[in-house]
Parts: C-alpha cells; structure tokens; sequence
C-alpha cells in the first residue's frame, strides 16, 4: 500500500509539471526503486501545468497538436481514474499477499462432531527449521484415518515474516485433510515482538472451542509477562463457562516449568508459572499441551497433567532418546479421560 501511495503522490507531480505531459505513459516503479526520476522544474509565469499552454506531441512518428486547456475536465477525469485504478490494485495486492486470513475461526468452522464416543486428534509443536522433519509428521498425520484435525502449539517458522508464513502455509496445504488449528509461539512474532502480521494471518491469538463434551482453549503466553492481565480475564471467564464440559483442555506454546531441571528455564518466569498452575488446577484443567523446548516430557505441573511435544522439526535439545527425538501426539478423548499416544517420526538413516 506504501508503494501505492507513493506512485500516486509521483504521478500528480508529474502531471504539475508541463514538460512532462507529452510521455503517454505514466510513471512506474521496478523493485521498489523508481524506474526514472520526476522531479518538476520551477513553473513559469502563467504556466500552469500546461492548462494555459499549447503542447505537441509526437506518438508513432505521427503529430498531434494538442490545447490542453481546451480539455481540463478530460484530464482531470483521467488523473481520478488512473489514481482509483493503481489504489484498486495495491489494496488487492495487500489482500492477496497474505497466505490466509482469519485462519484459525475457518478452521474451528471445519470442525464435525463424530460418531460414537471418541474424539481423537493431533498435537505437534516446534516444526520449524526443519521442512523434510515436518513433511514426515504431515504425511503420517494425514495417513491416519482416526485423526479429526490437528493442533499446532507454536513456532511453525523461524521468524513471523511474510514469506516464511507463505512457505509453512504451502507445507501444510500439501496434506491438506485435517482442519490445521495454530496456537502462537515466540519464533512467530515480527520484529519487536509484534503480534499484527501474525493476527491478520491466524485471527486472535487466544480463543476458544466446544467440541461435544470437550472444551478446547489456546492461550498466548509468550509475552513478556506470560498471559497479559487482559487475556487473564478472559482465560478466567472461559474456564469458569467450561465446568459443564467433561474434558477441558490447555494448548500453549511456553511451559509453565522446565522439567529438565537444574539450571534449565526454558518455561515462564516462576511466579507467572505458579500464578498460571493454580487457575487451571482451580478450574480442573484435565491436561495442558506446550511446546518450546524442542523434546517430549510428561508429567504433573502443581497437579494439573501436561506433556510437551515440541518435536516436529525444529533443533533438538539433547540426545537422551526417552526424550529427544521427532513426533507428534495423537490424542483420545472418551468419557472425560485423555488418552496420548506418542508418534515416533523416523529420519533420514533410521530404520
């Protein structure tokens, strides 16, 4: 849009200047850089942009003598035209440049209840950085029939640029079955840690869903502070409306502890980890899904269940094979109990 604007503002100095009304074509950039320069010399007296002046020009070898003072309706006209024409195209090509809009509400939209008791479903996280890895997890996911949709708990690129958000979107779509939902991850935001190209991809960054008996909700905890006391209230309020569901489910991207222990404090700040521990586990959270520490754990978070999968592609953290190796999770929800299933992803020389 700032190429627009910028075009639009080249074309009416170029119109003010009255040497430069014979070109039949106006001005255009190539590669961000102007093709020519436009720059207007001082107007003489009476000169006024070529309104008060009789100009001739030379178009295919033929003459035409042209009074333009004759015709300032016309040109007026044509100035309005071209300038609704170029604003047309750069609004559509900010449109079209957006791999998706509003991505996660259409893919909640795709969501069908099942059949029977079951519900079952994928949660991977940390796919980015390593395309083959994450094509192996696609591939398996979209093989197995059972799986309804998936969930991805963040950092799906290595930085929440255009373009790589274009070559995820490219991967995905690739195994196109399963509604792909996305919680937020710190690799995901623009520079300064900005949130908006991200949102206009994906939608909110917190939302939540029913799903039958189920209660899905994904929390943006990557900001500074973890969950920011606007969505903090939020958080409260759906946890609060999901007591009448049998299951409630967390998805998040940064866990609320490190479970590797010692020195390691790849999770919240303490406080914000507690703080966070006792809401879910006062409002009977059945399990929390993370990401961020690029492994598998499991275990209890101050009571409340949880397991971090953050193995579909991105650098592992380690080499201890209970924990460092590339999967997803494939999950069952029956009767208010939750069933996880680790899916193994075999690399380039495994067998």
């Amino acid at each position: 849009m700032l190429m627009v604007l910028a075009n639009i503002k080249s074309f009416f100095r170029y119109c003010a200047c009255p040497k430069n009304l014979n070109p039949p074509y106006p001005p255009f950039s190539k590669g961000g850089k102007w093709a020519g320069s436009f720059e207007s010399p001082p107007l003489k007296k009476g000169d006024l942009g070529g309104f008060e002046n009789r100009r001739t020009q030379r178009l295919n070898g033929k003459g035409y003598e042209t009074r333009l003072r004759r015709f300032p309706a016309v040109r007026l006209g044509l100035i309005i035209l071209l300038v609704l024409a170029w604003t047309g195209a750069g609004l559509a090509t900010d449109a079209a440049a957006l791999p998706a809009q509003e991505w996660n509400p259409r893919q909640v939209a795709l969501l069908q209840v099942p059949a029977g008791g079951k519900l079952t479903f994928a949660v991977l996280g940390d796919n980015r950085s390593n395309p083959a890895v994450f094509a192996r997890v696609l591939k398996a996911m979209a093989g197995d029939p059972s799986l309804l949709f998936a969930i991805a708990v963040g950092d799906m690129v290595e930085r929440g640029a255009l373009e790589q958000f274009h070559q995820f979107f490219k991967q995905i779509q690739a195994y196109g079955r399963l509604p792909f939902l996305t919680a937020v991850g710190n690799h995901d935001l623009g520079q300064d840690r900005d949130l908006s190209l991200y949102r206009k991809i994906f939608g909110p960054d917190y939302y939540a869903f029913p799903l039958r008996d189920n209660y899905f909700i994904v929390v943006n905890d990557v900001e500074p502070e973890g969950v920011g006391e606007v969505q903090w209230r939020w958080l409260e309020q759906e946890l609060k409306h999901s007591q009448s569901y049998k299951t409630r489910l967390v998805f998040l991207h940064t866990p609320l502890f490190d479970p590797r222990g010692d020195d390691k404090h790849h999770c919240l700040a303490e406080a914000a980890g507690r703080r966070l521990a006792a809401l879910l586990r006062q409002y009977h959270v059945n399990h929390i899904f993370a990401g961020h520490i690029h492994s598998y754990f499991a275990g209890n978070w101050d009571g409340v269940p949880y397991t971090i999968t953050a193995g579909a592609g991105a650098p592992l953290y380690g080499t201890d094979p209970a924990h460092f190796f590339y999967h997803y999770l494939k999950v069952t929800l029956t009767g208010g109990e939750v069933h996880i299933e680790v899916q193994r992803i075999k690399t380039e020389g495994e067998h």
